[in-house]
């Protein structure tokens, strides 16, 4: 597969088949992923893994909870500007509406939205689920070099046929997560990843997103 089709069929799924993804498949993805470029080669990630009976008994953990937490245990940091200008506000809500919509949800059923977010906290029933952390000594740099990192393993997971979720809202579990999988005191988490095999059969995966036309980002000088 090449580069441009990787980036062109990526996208956020959000229903996965339960078909079993194999470990040396992983190991693969994470040992490409390792050359992603970073600021120095600080190669400042940190990656967990989690699968079979692992992921049944973490999900169970979650579970338990979400009825007096339904959106978590509170973040360490800010996923989104607490106040978003134009246009990213617009983009964002709009996001979300087509979402909901390509279920049927509309926006006055509070209940039925809070079950599909609910959803997140299962993988979207993706059979591997992975969660990045950077050391909380790093800045806004080494932030970013995360993010490239996770990017790079998104790519190369559909040159095997795989499809993935970002997932920033395990963000809100930092306690739960970090206690399950021992994450040292001095590693923040970051995100989840779902990773798995598209249920391209569901409707909430048949939409996408939006992307602004080049006049609204680039500038041209001298070219």
């Amino acid at each position: 597969m090449l580069v441009s089709e990787a980036v062109a069929t990526r996208y956020s799924v959000r229903a996965f088949l339960d078909t079993p993804v194999p470990k040396d498949t992983l190991v693969r993805l994470l040992a490409r992923a390792s050359r992603t470029p970073s600021g120095g080669n600080l190669q400042p990630w940190f990656v967990y893994v989690l699968g079979g009976e692992q992921l049944v008994e973490f999900k169970a953990v979650i579970e338990a909870k979400l009825p007096d937490m339904p959106r978590g245990e509170g973040g360490e940091y800010l996923v989104y500007p607490p106040k978003l200008k134009e246009p990213y506000r617009s983009r964002r809500f709009k996001c979300g509406e087509d979402l909901y919509a390509s279920i049927e949800v509309p926006r006055t059923d509070k209940a039925a939205r809070l079950r599909q977010y609910a959803n997140n906290y299962r993988f979207f029933g993706a059979p591997v689920a992975m969660f990045f952390a950077i050391d909380r000594i790093m800045q806004e740099g080494q932030w970013s070099d995360l993010g490239m990192f996770i990017q790079t393993l998104m790519l190369l997971a559909r040159e095997e046929g795989l499809h993935t979720c970002a997932q920033e809202s395990w963000s809100f579990w930092p306690k739960t997560v970090g206690d399950f999988l021992g994450i040292p005191d001095e590693l923040m988490l970051f995100c989840g990843l779902a990773i798995g095999y598209a249920d391209e059969s569901q409707p909430i995966n048949q939409w996408r997103t939006e992307r602004a036309p080049l006049n609204e980002f680039v500038e041209w000088h001298g070219v």
